[in-house]
């Protein structure tokens, strides 16, 4: 809507009984200026203007004859988004309300509007008005008989006062409900719509969404560019999310808009009002996770950020603000399980899962402390002459109250809660200072290997703790290989090569995990300090199954071979598997044929048993 020069003026309501009033009050107010420069100047020094602009105390002034007449235009200006700065009210108005009562509803009405009582001398007592309208700084009695002058000082001071409450309102109002770095509503403001929503939909049968948004891997913009990127990129995505909610065809709402929140760090919420299905929810998830995902440019860097989206129904999901909310952030949760852009309702049986997630996160926080942690040991073996070429440490946690967890259910929580490098730590230390003593012992030992997680090749401290292990156990550096899988070499190539190298100079060896997996290229292996190959079980479980995964081992072992590499099969469990690496050339294997992972006096027997001891 166009604003015209009328709609900036200040609004001035006249409620009194005499028309001949109204007429006075609209030539001294919205007529000519006052001659007395005065007035403008003790507005500015009362309220810290600058003086005024040439017709700007000009106003633009309505009248009525009654009070009720007032009340109700009152609330007319206010629903037009024009309101009424100041009400001039005449006291004695008969037969209706009187000026007291008529300020008393205008300001329930209007609880910012100014009010200027007219009253005679005989009409009121201070106490009298005081005993209906308490004391308020936004009332002034005017005495009649009054001067034009008063009437133009009080209008010009008090549509000024007025101005300068509803800046300050305005202010105090986005610093209370918007996020000051995004625009977008805060925590606060979000709840109380939702609140409200919650209240229409349960009055009118309709059903809503809510959103968690919950972008992938901001933390890595934050450390590897800076902070001041990571704000702008929060700035960008909001503005992406808007523009997208705001284009999205939708239905009529019941009385508010989609809205988007920030609700703190890179967390967002959208709320969708009355949806016809979770289709039109699942519409807009996916909307908003393909537009984010497109590159955004910051500066010089180029960043693609995707994001993990849950999706709650009201009122079917829960009719309460917490219930929601949790239940979002559970399907967002479990929508991060399945990789970037990806979006998930919510479903009871997650409930079920994070709270065993939960129960496990307890326990795993004291679980080195209480020495619920082990090593087991799997031999691998060479295939041609039989004999143990090394063994890989596997971390077992055995809890006094759920029993033995699997690493598969224990590494993810340990990852994503921090407690891997202290994990890790653990068991690089406890295998080399085991490693050392069975060679103290007179046993041979090749090698052990140890699975190193993403977080820790990444951590700054990692060399330093690595140097400080093998100072601490005694163990000869080319006795350890350290693991690290295919997708960990894609993820940071620059710095895990860097890494690697380092590693490579203090004679540690390297071997990736689960090849095969993981679509590196041949080009980078090739450029890579790596030293073993260990091909993944799935490749292996294969073999008599089908002619491409014996193809692809075919390439593996001769692309090894050229490459100088070590390879080691995993997961070798049938002597049909054995056999046909053997015929295949595969130098080494690991798995249930040969050896289950054994505890540490296991693995010791085995020792005994299978090496020939040291001279």
């Amino acid at each position: 809507m166009v604003r015209t020069e009328t709609d900036q003026l200040h609004r001035i309501l006249v409620v009194d009984d005499n028309p001949a009033i109204h007429e006075d009050f609209r030539k001294t107010l919205a007529g000519k200026k006052p001659a007395d420069r005065s007035l403008l100047d003790m507005e500015s020094e009362l309220f810290g203007a600058q003086g005024s602009e040439p017709g700007a105390d000009t106003f633009q002034v309505d009248s009525v004859l009654q009070g009720r007449d007032g009340v109700d235009r009152a609330v007319r200006a206010r629903a037009d988004g024009r309101p009424y700065a100041l009400a001039f009210v005449d006291g004695r108005m008969p037969p209706g309300m009187d000026g007291i009562q008529t300020i008393k509803e205008l300001w329930r009405v209007c609880p910012d509007i100014q009010a200027v009582l007219c009253t005679a001398y005989a009409d009121y007592s201070w106490q009298d008005i005081q005993k209906t309208l308490g004391t308020s700084d936004n009332l002034v009695i005017l005495k009649k008989p009054f001067d034009t002058v008063e009437v133009l000082q009080l209008a010009h001071a008090l549509t000024r006062k007025w101005a300068l409450d509803q800046e300050i309102q305005g202010r105090l109002h986005k610093l209370a409900y918007y996020d000051t770095l995004t625009d977008l509503p805060n925590r606060t403001l979000f709840l109380d719509r939702l609140e409200h929503l919650l209240r229409l939909s349960k009055r009118y049968g309709r059903a809503g969404a809510v959103l968690f948004l919950d972008l992938d891997n901001f933390k890595r913009v934050n450390d590897s560019l800076g902070h001041g990127v990571g704000d702008e990129l929060l700035k960008i995505v909001s503005r992406k999310m808007s523009d997208c909610l705001r284009s999205a065809v939708t239905i009529a709402r019941l009385d508010q808009p989609d809205m988007a929140a920030r609700l703190g760090g890179d967390e967002f919420a959208v709320i969708l009002t009355d949806l016809e299905g979770p289709d039109s929810a699942a519409n807009v998830a996916m909307r908003l996770a393909d537009h984010l995902a497109k590159p955004i440019d910051i500066g010089a860097h180029q960043v693609i950020v995707t994001t993990s989206i849950g999706i709650t129904l009201f009122p079917q999901d829960g009719n309460d603000v917490a219930t929601l909310l949790r239940n979002a952030d559970l399907a967002m949760y479990n929508a991060k399980q399945n990789g970037p852009s990806a979006f998930l309702f919510y479903q009871e049986s997650m409930n079920v899962a994070v709270q065993k997630r939960m129960t496990l996160e307890h326990h795993l926080g004291r679980a080195i402390a209480n020495n619920e942690l082990t090593l087991h040991y799997q031999p691998q073996i060479n295939l041609a002459t039989g004999r143990l070429v090394g063994m890989e440490a596997l971390l077992r946690w055995d809890n006094p109250e759920l029993g033995q967890v699997s690493p598969l259910e224990l590494i993810p929580i340990a990852e994503e809660n921090g407690m891997i490098l202290a994990i890790g730590e653990w068991v690089l230390r406890r295998a080399c200072a085991q490693a050392w003593d069975w060679t103290q012992q007179g046993l041979a030992l090749p090698r052990v290997g140890v699975n190193i997680s993403l977080p820790q090749l990444m951590h700054a401290g990692f060399l330093r703790t690595i140097d400080t292990i093998l100072a601490e156990t005694g163990l000869p550096p080319h006795l350890l290989e350290l693991e690290v899988t295919e997708s960990m070499l894609m993820s940071d190539p620059d710095g895990v090569a860097q890494t690697l190298r380092a590693l490579k100079g203090r004679g540690i060896q390297v071997a990736v995990d689960d090849f095969g997996t993981g679509y590196s290229s041949l080009g980078r292996l090739r450029d890579l300090p790596i030293d073993c190959l260990k091909i993944d079980r799935c490749f292996v479980r294969g073999i008599s199954m089908g002619q491409r995964d014996e193809s692809i081992l075919n390439a593996v072992i001769t692309m090894a071979a050229s490459m100088n590499l070590r390879l080691v099969a995993e997961g070798v469990e049938t002597t049909g598997q054995a056999d046909f690496l053997r015929t295949r050339h595969c130098p080494e294997v690991q798995g249930y044929l040969f050896s289950h992972p054994l505890s540490t006096d296991q693995a010791e027997a085995f020792l005994r048993e299978q090496c020939i001891p040291s001279s």
